[in-house]
C-alpha cells in the first residue's frame, strides 16, 4: 500500500502544469469526453508500465535526449494533424470514426509525451526500490487524475471558444511544444 500511496503522490505531483496536462487540456476542449479519457487511461496505463518494467530492468541506461527528440517530433506531427481541420459532417459513421481517430491521437501522443519525461522516470525510479503492481498502479492513477483536472479545464473552453479557435490554439500548443522538446533532445546530445 505504500507504493501505490506514494507512486500516486509523486507522479500526481510531478504531473500538475507539465506540458501532457496542457495537451489534455487541447484535446479535451476539441475531441468528446470518452475517447480522450480512454486515450489518457491507455496511455498512461502503458507509460507507466514500461517505466515500471524499465525501472526493475536497467534503471538509467536509457537514452532520454533521443527519446525527447522522438516526442519533440510526435509533437510536431500532432500539431501539423490538428492544424488540418476537420469536415463539419454529423453522420454517425463520421462520428465514430472522429472517436476512434480521437482515441488514437490523445493515446498515442500522451504514450510519446510521456517518454523519457520526469513521471516515467519518477517511476522507473520508484519501481527499482518499491512493487513494481503497486507502483504502477498508483503511478497510472496518479497520471489519469492530474490530467482529468486538465480535462475539466479543457471542456470548459471548448465550450467557451468557436472550434477554429481551438484547433489553431492547440495545434500551436503542440507545435511549440514540439520544437521546444526537439531543441531540447538535440542540446542535450
Amino acid at each position: 500500500m505504500d507504493a501505490l500511496l506514494l507512486s500516486f503522490g509523486v507522479v500526481f505531483v510531478a504531473e500538475l502544469g507539465d506540458k501532457s496536462q496542457l495537451m489534455t487540456l487541447a484535446f479535451a476542449a476539441r475531441y468528446r469526453l470518452v475517447p480522450v479519457l480512454l486515450g489518457i487511461v491507455v496511455a498512461s496505463g502503458l507509460v507507466m508500465g514500461v517505466s515500471v518494467l524499465v525501472g526493475a530492468a536497467v534503471g538509467d541506461a536509457l537514452p532520454t535526449d533521443a527519446v525527447t527528440v522522438l516526442a519533440g517530433l510526435a509533437f510536431l506531427g500532432v500539431g501539423a494533424w490538428t492544424l488540418r481541420g476537420e469536415d463539419d459532417e454529423d453522420d454517425e459513421a463520421v462520428v465514430a470514426r472522429r472517436a476512434r481517430s480521437a482515441f488514437l491521437a490523445v493515446a498515442g501522443a500522451f504514450f510519446v509525451a510521456e517518454l523519457g519525461d520526469k513521471t516515467m522516470l519518477a517511476t522507473m525510479s520508484l519501481a527499482t526500490r518499491h512493487g513494481l503492481w503497486a507502483t504502477w498502479a498508483g503511478a497510472t492513477a496518479g497520471m489519469v487524475a492530474a490530467n482529468l483536472l486538465a480535462v475539466v479545464g479543457g471542456r470548459a473552453l471548448g465550450a467557451r471558444l468557436s472550434a477554429r479557435t481551438v484547433r489553431l490554439g492547440a495545434a500551436g500548443l503542440f507545435l511549440v511544444f514540439g520544437v521546444v522538446l526537439v531543441v531540447e533532445g538535440l542540446a542535450g546530445s
